[in-house]
């Protein structure tokens, strides 16, 4: 099925997962704006969550979908890349089918700190069977429903706190349900995502700058990346180390076992330090200079929206600024902190 562009549509039925940041609740704002620009072609520079790309795609438009996040990488891979398959009857079969050789890594390494034995030994035993699946879009899927799934079960949706889960437990369904009873759901949740929109989308696992420009030639750029905020640290890693770990099965991953959550080691991005962030900033307006340039960014980042005006007006003749008061959520019920900001859309033509 070919959809037509309709911002009320876009935003719809994507899987939402609570992800730092995330531009969800935005998503209709940005496709409004993006309408009304000339591309067929886009990047996503900063995946994350997969809302945006999964947008764009319905927007009718050729996406590539990059982050330096596996986890990341593995949503837009199941929701933007792939556009037939879906996990059936007989893929379920697989993905439960008890195997002697099953690995236990996640039982031993998160043993008290997330969830129960149970449910560890439950990722274990459909982490092991995924790369069963007959290609890699099921395994995406499968991944991605996966992942949604701890994420649901974990009570502030991030992975900086363990121990005893049930004292943040105030009831609500998604702490109810075990993983399994998520997974099955979840399963469902992304089969009835995927669709064709007749144009070749492709998901990157990588550095933004490294992005083969010249090969794939994005009529436009879509830029959200991690952005020094004026307190606190963005640190993604930190709060989603569990499911960039579970996404690859840890491998190649160096976990601190001196801490208590078990984290892995930070990647490093210059967006997340002042000393860096202008530098990288300019580095990237400059190599997508050939693209219409479109920066999501916020009233509580660094650098101040007159230096990011400013450096993309170096390589641009007509910068213009899109605004919208934005309220972020982070947390859940008493415990959620909000985050009133005005919210930009830095478009350089």
């Amino acid at each position: 099925m070919h959809y037509e562009y309709n911002p009320a549509f876009v935003s719809i039925n994507y899987p939402l997962i609570r992800y730092m940041g995330s531009k969800y609740k935005l998503l209709d704002w940005i496709s409004t704006e993006l309408g009304q620009l000339e591309f067929n072609t886009v990047l996503d520079g900063f995946s994350g969550s997969g809302a945006v790309s999964y947008m764009l795609k319905k927007l009718n438009k050729t996406v590539y979908s990059n982050d330096f996040l596996h986890f990341s990488y593995i949503l837009a891979k199941a929701t933007t890349e792939n556009s037939f398959q879906r996990i059936n009857s007989n893929d379920l079969n697989t993905l439960h089918k008890q195997d002697s050789n099953t690995p236990n890594f996640i039982q031993e390494t998160f043993k008290g700190i997330f969830y129960s034995k149970d449910e560890l030994r439950y990722l274990d035993k459909i982490s092991y069977n995924i790369n069963k699946l007959s290609n890699q879009y099921k395994r995406a899927l499968a991944m991605s429903a996966l992942i949604r799934s701890c994420i649901k079960k974990q009570p502030r949706g991030v992975f900086t706190i363990s121990g005893d889960m049930e004292k943040y437990n105030d009831g609500r369904r998604d702490l109810r349900l075990t993983i399994q009873e998520h997974f099955l759901e979840q399963i469902e949740v992304y089969n009835g995502i995927v669709f064709n929109n007749l144009n070749k989308n492709r998901a990157f696992h990588g550095n933004v700058f490294e992005f083969d420009d010249k090969k794939y030639k994005p009529d436009l750029v879509y830029l959200d990346p991690p952005y020094v905020p004026r307190s606190d640290d963005n640190c993604y890693v930190k709060r989603y180390h569990f499911l960039e770990g579970l996404s690859k099965y840890w491998k190649d991953e160096e976990i601190d076992f001196n801490t208590k959550v078990h984290k892995i080691k930070k990647k490093y991005t210059p967006f997340s330090y002042r000393k860096t962030a202008i530098i990288a900033f300019d580095e990237l307006f400059d190599k997508f200079k050939s693209s219409i340039i479109v920066l999501s960014y916020s009233s509580n980042g660094y650098p101040d929206l007159a230096i990011l005006e400013g450096l993309l007006g170096k390589y641009k003749n007509n910068v213009e600024i899109k605004k919208k008061n934005h309220k972020y959520h982070f947390g859940n019920h008493k415990s959620v902190k909000r985050s009133n900001v005005e919210e930009y859309l830095i478009i350089g033509k």
